[in-house]
């Protein structure tokens, strides 16, 4: 079946307190959604941010984002008065985020949310009982965080860092307010993403998210679980994440998560990874996998090396873990992330398991070799995007890509004579993706608004400066809401 969707992460909807949140602008895109005939909002990660203000980094690979939590609703509430969140939206008056003032002041907000709640309440006490596997970790890692000025945990004395069984149930007295206030907040966020989910999904629009294949290295899972992964007896990292070098860095990729003690997660049955699955199965309809290549082989580096250039391909988990995935979560819906270097065993793997990979665009027209990204290859069982959250926008691209690239993607989609001052050539763009054989199409936002370099979400390999762009309500009009479903229309995506 055909279907199509948007892209927009919730950091970029408008909102008054300083970043996008679960608010009305949230409901408002949904109806956008539905007036323009699309099936799907693409919403990437939403776990906490930490290292670089990105969601890829995050504190847990199962807690949400408190920044996304609507303080209006909380008014309505009667958790927050009007004059606590008027000084919230004063404190954010920038068009773009400011990731350093949300974590100077957001949480302090929340807390006095937290602390009116009615903490005996069902809704409360039920969410806890379901999310028990990770909640109370996750609640008390970022309370000694907070203890210890947020610093890594890899900086905490040793009988916090390892934890030892009696300095942890010292900590756990003496910090259970803040244990109490960190619970809480998740509960709030799960509480409003519901609505919003059932929202959304009564209306016939379903969510597609992003779990990144990777944990951060000061994240509450690492914390916990050490034996999930490479590290040694004081959980020191062995050898981390990262990708070779090639022709774009000669030094490659340093990404410094640790990596997966594969033979261990067998063991176990893959437990952490299906509880983890399964819990994103409860948060979106449809997973995207992070970094699939990741599971049929990963570049291993030396912890202790400065970059990328001594790494080692070493053997991921393979068919193994999308069996067990399959006979587990045999309903979960998949979409794996296969950009990047598609080696014969990442190939194998992918048809083996079914799911759906990924074509993007902007990834074709390398006028120098015969890509497989050109739409005339694609598979139905694909998702065809003009681009993701780390490529610039397409209207960006035609101005700073070489001029042959330019010219041959021109030919390609037929627009030979368009200027590059028109925006015919995003137009066409996205009739390409839309138009080819994939079964979904998912174009971002900013495509569909012809947007340039301002619109650009993230820049890989890059620090600060990303996951800052927001648009403004008023460019989602009726008259582009009828652009998009007569495209949607024309190329049988109408469901």
């Amino acid at each position: 079946m055909r279907s199509s969707g948007i892209l927009l992460p919730i950091s970029s909807l408008p909102s008054p307190y300083g970043i996008g949140n679960l608010g009305d602008a949230a409901y408002k895109f949904v109806d956008f959604l539905v007036d323009s005939g699309q099936q799907y909002w693409q919403i990437l990660p939403i776990g906490p941010t930490s290292f670089g203000d990105s969601p890829y980094q995050s504190f847990s690979a199962f807690a949400c984002n408190p920044y996304f939590i609507d303080l209006d609703r909380l008014v309505g509430q009667c958790l927050l008065t009007e004059e606590e969140v008027k000084q919230a939206a004063e404190d954010n008056l920038e068009g773009t985020i400011n990731y350093l003032d949300l974590f100077e002041n957001r949480m302090d907000v929340l807390y006095k949310a937290v602390d009116r709640m009615d903490l005996t309440e069902d809704g409360y006490q039920k969410f806890k009982a379901e999310n028990a596997h990770w909640l109370g970790d996750y609640a008390l890692f970022m309370a000694i965080k907070s203890e210890y000025g947020h610093e890594s945990f890899q900086l905490w004395p040793d009988c916090l860092r390892l934890r030892e069984a009696q300095a942890i149930e010292e900590t756990r007295e003496r910090l259970a307010i803040e244990i109490v206030r960190w619970t809480a907040v998740q509960y709030l966020f799960f509480a409003q993403w519901n609505d919003l989910k059932r929202y959304a999904n009564n209306r016939g629009i379903e969510f597609i998210g992003d779990i990144p294949i990777y944990v951060s290295p000061d994240s509450a899972d690492l914390w916990v679980n050490g034996a999930l992964f490479q590290v040694d007896e004081d959980k020191h990292m062995i050898a981390v994440a990262g990708c070779p070098p090639d022709a774009f860095c000669e030094t490659g990729q340093l990404w410094g998560n640790p990596l997966y003690a594969w033979q261990h997660h067998k063991e176990t049955g893959y437990d952490w990874w299906i509880r983890r699955l399964q819990h994103a199965g409860t948060i979106y309809d449809i997973v995207r996998i992070d970094h699939f290549r990741g599971l049929a082989g990963y570049y291993s580096i030396p912890a202790q090396h400065i970059d990328a250039t001594l790494g080692s391909w070493e053997k991921g988990p393979g068919i193994d873990f999308i069996k067990a995935l399959k006979e587990r979560l045999p309903n979960l819906r998949i979409i794996a992330e296969d950009l990047g270097v598609l080696t014969p065993d990442v190939r194998e793997l992918l048809t083996e398991s079914g799911f759906p990979g990924m074509k993007v665009l902007q990834f074709a027209f390398d006028s120098g070799e015969n890509s497989d990204y050109l739409p005339h290859k694609y598979e139905r069982n694909s998702v065809v995007y003009t681009g993701t959250h780390d490529n610039t926008t397409s209207a960006d691209w035609q101005l700073t890509t070489s001029p042959a690239d330019v010219k041959f993607a021109k030919e390609y989609i037929g627009i030979e004579n368009v200027t590059q001052s028109e925006n015919q050539f995003v137009i066409a763009l996205i009739r390409t993706a839309m138009a080819s054989v994939c079964d979904t199409s998912i174009i971002p936002l900013a495509d569909w608004l012809a947007l340039g370099a301002e619109a650009r979400i993230n820049v890989p390999s890059t620090l600060g400066g990303n996951w800052l762009w927001r648009f403004d309500e008023e460019m989602l009009t009726s008259e582009l809401a009828a652009f998009i479903k007569r495209y949607t229309t024309i190329y049988g995506r109408l469901i």
